[in-house]
C-alpha cells in the first residue's frame, strides 16, 4: 500500500510537469499566433526545448513511464538557461549591449512587462524551473525506491 502512494505522488509529479510544458506552449502560441508577436530568435530556441517536453512527459504520463524525467529535466535545464540569458538581454544593462543579431525582431524587444518584470522569457524561465525542479524530484524519489 505504500508503494501505491509513491506511485500516485510520482504520477502527480508527472502530471504536473506535463501541464505546465503544455500551459507554456499554449501560451507561446498564443502570443505569436494570436497577438501577433513575432519571436525572436532566442524565442525560438527556447520553444525548441519546450515543445518537445509536452509530448515527452504527455506519453510518460500515459504509460507511466516515470523515467521520462530524466529527458524532460535535460530539455528544461537547457531551456532555463536560455530563458536566463534572454531575460538578462532584456533586463539587465551590461547584457543589453551584447545582443545578438536576432532577425526581424531585437532580442531586447519586450512586447509584455507586467508588474515592471514579467516578460514573455520571465515566463518561460518560471516554466523550464518548475519543470526542472519537478523532474529532479522525480528521478530522486525513483532513485530512492530503487535502493
Amino acid at each position: 500500500m505504500k508503494k501505491n502512494k509513491k506511485n500516485d505522488s510520482l504520477e502527480n509529479m508527472l502530471l504536473f510537469a506535463w501541464v505546465i510544458s503544455l500551459v507554456a506552449t499554449l501560451g507561446s502560441l498564443y502570443f505569436s499566433e494570436i497577438r501577433q508577436y513575432i519571436p525572436c530568435e532566442l524565442c525560438w530556441y527556447q520553444r525548441i526545448f519546450m515543445y518537445p517536453i509536452v509530448l515527452i512527459l504527455g506519453i510518460a504520463v500515459v504509460k507511466k513511464q516515470y523515467n521520462a524525467a530524466l529527458y524532460s529535466a535535460a530539455f528544461s535545464g537547457i531551456g532555463m538557461f536560455i530563458s536566463l540569458y534572454h531575460y538578462a538581454i532584456q533586463k539587465l544593462p551590461a547584457f543589453a549591449k551584447s545582443v545578438p543579431a536576432c532577425g526581424l525582431v531585437p532580442c531586447n524587444g519586450q512586447y509584455i512587462n507586467w508588474l515592471g518584470f514579467i516578460t514573455i522569457p520571465f515566463l518561460a524561465l518560471v516554466a523550464f524551473i518548475l519543470i526542472f525542479i519537478t523532474n529532479v524530484i522525480i528521478l530522486k524519489r525513483l532513485e530512492e525506491t530503487n535502493k
